[in-house]
């Protein structure tokens, strides 16, 4: 039996890939959804849990991000030549006028914690400049700080000009959260949250301690909420992200760098479960194939295979959604509908078990139970393919442009050119100390279905797509590229290792 999706008109992609994943929650966006659901069960993080066990209460912090990213005015004042008081004075007057609708705040604490005024400035300018997009014209109460410890975390909020406010969905629509159940559904999962309790959530941290300084008292939601809907008890990407992570984690450098590679490397296994997921409601087998152009001002054979690869990964979840609907034809329950009494009502209460839809009451029902089996199963794989259009649909492209998977440089077409960036999280990820170049390339294949070389695109060769040079010469060119990276020692002509340059392992 289905479980019931509340707050959607129908569910289909729900049942594929979960409640819910969208394109405008962006890789870092999804690390901090996740860090806030963390942050609410560090009693136990990352342990098992049943899908309707999990819940959480997050933070608002609405003071601290009201002083960061609504109040354009401390700079100027600390630049007056006026007394310190005079300053806080002034600062106080308007700060109290554009922030009246979010109710009265005592803010004697600030002049408690910052008696200077130009030390207040300087510690609002550091934070602000933490911010992702801090320069985007997204509203002040979704701009986010990088999560320097707990006090720095809080969910996204909509406020309206009455001072209200409410979650919002748009840039923390619960991908975070089936992060953190696809984390604690791993085999390794509660030793990953022992591990990012340790490192993320220390609240004497430098950054962390100025934020709480600015926020003051924690600010929570009203009531916890419970998390979203995961459909896999397991799937093989569950255990990757984990692995990956606990790799990142063992290198020898800042938490806050790791969690720059923690970003990516969810980003890009989160994808992939998308791809993979996708690709298996619409009964293809095969693996994932990424295939990655080095970019060179030569127009190359792999260049243009790498846009059709894009643009057929592109193709596939609106494939999944139509196979998700038309499949229910298939059923032994279907056919028992059409033999019945009155197989159009029958069929009408078998769509509404595995999808939501029609809608159980009203008019709707009457008209709903006069359409036909196949009639209900097109108007539904319509809808479902309109819907998944608008969001869902436009996960891939938006994702793999945001992680620098994607590249139009030298081209008019869309294709697969991971950046620098995207490189060096790879290869931290996946290289302890040293490894062969070849076997890099095979695990990067393997583990994320990238293909660079002729022997990864072994299958596109012998089906006549490309031809072994064209390959060879990419592969060849990504080995400059990691050299120039000082990722890449080369001992010979045919003998390359790829070296993690912060390969030793540190602990907690």
């Amino acid at each position: 039996m289905r479980p019931r999706i509340d707050a959607v008109s129908f569910a289909v992609d729900e049942h594929i890939w979960g409640h819910r994943l969208y394109d405008e929650q962006l890789p870092h966006l999804l690390i901090l959804e996740f860090l806030g659901v963390l942050g609410s069960n560090l009693q136990a993080p990352l342990h098992p849990a049943g899908p309707d066990t999990v819940r959480f209460k997050p933070q608002r912090q609405t003071r601290m991000r009201a002083l960061l990213f609504n109040n354009p005015y401390v700079e100027s004042i600390r630049q007056r030549s006026v007394s310190n008081d005079e300053k806080w004075r002034l600062w106080t007057e308007r700060f109290a006028q554009d922030c009246a609708a979010l109710g009265e705040w005592n803010l004697g604490y600030l002049r408690a914690r910052f008696a200077e005024f130009d030390d207040f400035a300087k510690a609002i300018e550091l934070l602000r400049s933490s911010a992702f997009e801090a320069r985007s014209n997204k509203r002040w109460s979704s701009k986010f700080v990088f999560p320097f410890g707990p006090d720095a975390l809080y969910e996204d909020l909509r406020v309206g000009n009455t001072g209200a406010s409410s979650n919002d969905r748009r840039f923390f629509a619960r991908g975070g959260e089936l992060l953190y159940l696809m984390l604690s559904r791993a085999a390794r999962g509660a030793e990953l949250g022992a591990l990012l309790k340790d490192r993320l959530f220390d609240s004497t941290a430098p950054m962390n301690r100025l934020a709480r300084a600015l926020q003051g008292e924690p600010e929570l939601a009203a009531q916890d909420r419970p998390i979203g809907y995961l459909p896999y008890a397991s799937h093989p990407r569950f255990d990757i992200i984990c692995e990956d992570w606990l790799a990142i984690l063992s290198r020898d450098m800042p938490v806050y760098d790791a969690l720059e590679h923690l970003i990516a490397n969810a980003g890009l296994n989160v994808l992939l479960y998308f791809l993979e997921c996708a690709k298996a409601e619409a009964g293809d087998s095969d693996p994932v194939e990424i295939v990655c152009e080095i970019v060179s001002r030569e127009r190359t054979k792999v260049r243009a295979l790498s846009g059709d690869s894009f643009q057929s990964n592109q193709g596939l979840s609106m494939r999944a959604v139509r196979a998700a609907v038309e499949k229910i034809r298939l059923t032994d329950e279907w056919a028992q509908a059409a033999e019945s009494s009155d197989p159009n009502a029958a069929a009408a209460g078998l769509m509404r078990t595995w999808f939501q839809w029609p809608p159980a009451n009203g008019s709707d029902e009457d008209a709903a139970d006069s359409d036909t089996g196949d009639e209900l199963v097109s108007k539904l794989a319509a809808a479902a393919e309109t819907r998944h259009g608008e969001h869902v649909g436009k996960i891939h492209g938006a994702w793999s442009r945001a992680l620098g998977l994607t590249s139009r440089r030298l081209s008019r077409r869309t294709r697969y050119a991971p950046n620098d960036k995207l490189l060096k999280t790879l290869v931290v990820s996946v290289v302890d100390d040293r490894m062969q170049f070849d076997d890099f390339l095979a695990l990067v294949r393997e583990r994320y279905g990238l293909i660079v070389g002729d022997v990864e695109g072994a299958r596109l060769v012998k089906t006549q797509q490309v031809d072994q040079e064209a390959l060879s010469d990419n592969k060849d060119k990504l080995e400059a590229r990691l050299v120039g990276l000082g990722l890449v020692r080369r001992l010979s002509d045919s003998c390359s290792f790829v070296e993690n340059p912060f390969a030793m392992e540190v602990h907690a």
